[in-house]
């Protein structure tokens, strides 16, 4: 059953065995893992089902520092589906190390191993329609796969690790209908959580405050709740609830908000490689099921140990877009529609250089000089982006010149330091907007610099070119994006010590019995994963921890 809140009552008090709040896709999981149950279950969504500018505004906040985080109401959707309504689709799990606690990463360690996790991320996979949890090229691509780099020595960095692409799915639009069919699942669309009341001695949530822009204001009672807001969200809804605890529910050291991750993530240098263009295949592949999948250089675990650094892996990329000495026509052209590409995917793709007038003008020559490659490629993205159920996942360009750079994405240091609170301001509803201070570290840079170092070498020593770079501008290119993306991990942690975390093993929030907490802002750790994965799988893990915990 779906319905809205401008339509109930007002003063409406509402019932229910589980409340969740946010349909995302950690909200929409944990629901359809209740299906059938026979426990009433109410999922609660801000938004409806389609973008609407008043509710999108209740996410915008402040920044400390606008050349290192994107505004608050971009990369994150207040809607049903949350932010799958716009993600890229690409999936990949934590590796093993991620999990341990490194004491070369401080703050490091999770409550948890990936042994935890491994049993939830087959269906997390299926879920994410991201086809057979196989994240090695020899397990899932054809054995007569090309590797990726012909001669490639795998000492140091890995050549078979995979990730694999969604369609992408949209989890709103994708499970609407079971969400609608089953007879104890209610959705509650344009229901704005603004407050969660504990009890008096704040052990307990006793009840949910909701509101709508049009007025009405509601009650909601469980037995348990789960926040699945995103990892920005989630903050703001526990700081702001401060009738029982002054710090905010769960905040009693302080912990919420802090330790704030995203990826460090960047392109850099030139890579000129000696072998023939034919002897590099760095494009998406399709499995036996028709999935895109693309390999990428995984550093090792214990050339992490060894570097003493974090988590790192890179991609071939195509030269800097914004540089018409590429003289390459899509690459211009890219360029050139730059004010038709949505924000999310424009920071990226541009990077924020000034291009002057004689640059434009030498792009514009570049794509009159290359009419059938614009068409060409006009045709494939039409083809296998617009009009395709999957669709093809970015922008692919062979060089003909074996020219690229090098696309890279690494593991970002918890940081105490780096912290989300609430502002001065607020919203429509009288929730205070966030204010948000995301930091980087020298650990966070020594990640990216020695990684790049050893494979510069590696490139070297096997003879396969050369990849040129300064090492001096690694630090401006690593946090050109600032946080990158919508990647807004860590910021209520998940750990034994209430001391220095927001939630247990079985993310329940230290000291409050019956609140739970799903999505990225319980990882300890950001990996060097895309989040999407594991935030589905740790809310299969939670579901299935909830309905055994209420049998007993």
């Amino acid at each position: 059953m779906i319905h809205d809140a401008r339509e109930l009552d007002d003063g409406a008090a509402l019932e229910a065995g589980l409340c969740i709040v946010g349909a995302g896709a950690a909200g929409i999981t944990l629901a359809l893992e209740y299906a059938g149950s026979g426990i009433e279950v109410l999922l609660l969504e801000a938004g409806g089902m389609h973008a609407e500018r008043r509710t999108q505004a209740l996410y915008a906040g402040t920044v400390a520092d606008e050349r290192l985080h994107s505004p608050l109401d971009s990369y994150r959707q207040r809607r049903f589906g949350g932010s799958t309504t716009i993600w890229g689709g690409r999936c990949m799990p934590f590796d093993a190390i991620d999990f341990e606690a490194r004491d070369y990463v401080p703050h490091s360690g999770w409550p948890i191993g990936l042994d935890a996790l491994s049993p939830f991320y087959p269906r997390a996979n299926q879920l994410c329609e991201a086809g057979d949890f196989a994240y090695r090229a020899g397990a899932a691509l054809p054995g007569d796969a090309a590797p990726m780099i012909e001669g490639f020595d795998e000492r140091h960095f890995t050549a078979d690790s995979l990730e694999r692409f969604s369609r992408p799915t949209d989890f709103g639009a994708r499970y609407r209908d079971l969400l609608r069919a089953a007879p104890n699942l209610r959705v509650l669309l344009h229901a704005n959580v603004t407050s969660l009341r504990a009890a008096v001695d704040g052990s307990a949530v006793r009840e949910l405050q909701i509101a709508t822009l049009t007025g009405r204001r509601c009650t909601v009672r469980a037995a348990r709740y789960v926040l699945a807001a995103g990892g920005l969200e989630t903050v703001r809804l526990l700081l702001a609830s401060r009738d029982i605890v002054p710090e905010g529910l769960g905040n009693r050291h302080g912990v919420v908000g802090r330790y704030y991750m995203c990826h460090i993530a960047g392109t850099l240098g030139r890579i000129h490689f000696a072998r023939p263009p034919k002897a590099i295949h760095h494009g998406y592949e399709r499995d036996a099921d028709g999935i895109y999948c693309r390999r990428r250089l995984a550093l090792r675990p214990a050339q992490q140990r060894a570097l003493r650094v974090g988590n790192f892996i890179a991609r071939l990329h195509h030269p800097r877009i914004t540089d018409p000495a590429h003289r390459n026509a899509i690459l211009s052209l890219l360029y050139l529609a730059r004010p038709l590409i949505p924000y999310e995917y424009a920071r990226r793709l541009h990077g924020t250089e000034y291009v002057g007038a004689r640059d434009w003008v030498r792009h514009v020559g570049n794509v009159l000089r290359g009419p059938q490659q614009v068409l060409a490629f006009g045709v494939h993205m039409l083809r296998d982006r617009k009009l395709a159920r999957r669709k093809f996942p970015s922008i692919i360009i062979r060089s003909s010149a074996n020219l690229y750079s090098l696309d890279f994405h690494a593991e970002q240091q918890p940081n105490p330091s780096s912290r989300v609170t609430l502002g001065a301001q607020r919203d429509a509803l009288g929730m205070p907007r966030l204010h948000v201070d995301w930091r980087y570290t020298a650990g966070d840079i020594e990640t990216v610099s020695r990684a790049v170092a050893l494979l510069a070498t590696d490139f070297a020593r096997q003879g396969l070119g050369r990849f040129d770079y300064r090492p001096e501008e690694v630090e401006a290119e690593a946090t050109r994006y600032g946080a990158y993306g919508g990647h807004h991990i860590g910021t209520a942690r998940m750990g034994s010590d209430p001391l220095r975390s927001v939630v247990d093993e079985n993310c329940r929030v230290h000291g409050v019995r019956n609140l739970y907490l799903a999505g990225a802002a319980t990882f300890a750790t950001s990996s060097q994963a895309n989040p999407t994965l594991t935030i589905v799988a740790l809310a299969l893990r939670l579901a299935a921890h909830l309905r055994s915990s209420s049998q007993t």
